[in-house]
């Protein structure tokens, strides 16, 4: 058999390996690391996952939205912690979702979860417009990331007010990467920002270089300092592979898409403690 027949036989091999591969290989290096987390029972109370509404990565015209995993991975680990979960965002209606994020090679065990929920498809497909959520109905407020949130996050004054008035009640807020625009604006009743002087964490502007999405409006690393938080974070050559969660509080904030399980388990950990 000649070569070029040779190679035709075993391209459906070759694509299989990679198929099954890339995935392997990209949890190997660190993208989206795997984590034990404990059991909790919390029958009886609520979390409120918040996401963007943005859909386009500004003048490129590329598609954006949340990242999947920002907003997969807690959803469950809340759900199947015994909390009824409910999904929002800023302008309510279909969530414009990151392309790729949830599909190969990046999704995770809990993007694919999700995607065969039908109760879970439906509350992305008919989220509840932030401007219908109380300050007082839930006991977690959780934000995620994608690109998508940094055109409307911060920007919000809905979202403000609701982070706001949410802190003031002594609510646990959450969130990871991009979803940290979403702490920016928030304040006490005197005006000043709620994580003034408190350690948080969100994507690093070095992380933002790398993936070359520079051109969105905010940057939560940029944000934070900006209002005095006391920003932290971990750092890797490829900086998406690193991840850390700062607990300061009521307020418990996760570096990345790496972060969630770790976020999540923090705020669980927290809501038990309130118990």
């Amino acid at each position: 058999m000649v070569w070029w027949k040779v190679l035709l036989v075993g391209a459906p091999s070759i694509a299989l390996i990679v198929w099954l591969g890339l995935p392997l290989f990209l949890h190997s290096i660190g993208l989206h690391p795997s984590y034990d987390m404990p059991t909790f029972n919390l029958q009886g109370k609520r979390a409120l996952v918040i996401t963007t509404s943005h859909d386009t990565l500004g003048e490129t015209g590329k598609s954006t939205g949340v990242f999947g995993s920002e907003m997969t991975v807690p959803y469950y680990a809340f759900l199947d912690a015994g909390l009824e979960v409910d999904i929002a965002s800023i302008k309510g209606g279909e969530i414009p979702v990151e392309p790729f994020s949830m599909g190969w090679p990046l999704a995770t065990p809990q993007d694919r979860r999700f995607k065969k929920d039908a109760a879970a498809m439906e509350k992305l497909r008919n989220s509840i417009p932030i401007s219908q959520v109380s300050p007082y109905e839930y006991d977690v407020y959780y934000m995620a990331g994608g690109w998508g949130a940094a055109y409307d996050l911060a920007q919000s004054e809905v979202l403000a007010e609701l982070i706001s008035r949410a802190n003031s009640n002594g609510k646990i807020i959450g969130s990871v990467c991009h979803g940290a625009l979403g702490l920016v604006s928030a304040t006490y009743d005197n005006g000043e920002p709620i994580i003034k002087g408190r350690a948080v964490t969100g994507v690093t502007n070095r992380q933002i270089k790398q993936l070359g999405i520079e051109v969105t409006p905010k940057h939560p690393e940029t944000e934070m300092r900006k209002v005095g938080a006391l920003f932290e974070s971990e750092t890797a050559t490829i900086e998406m592979l690193a991840t850390h969660v700062v607990v300061d509080g009521n307020i418990i904030t996760g570096q990345n898409q790496n972060s969630g399980h770790e976020m999540s388990h923090r705020i669980l950990e927290a809501l038990s403690a309130k118990n």
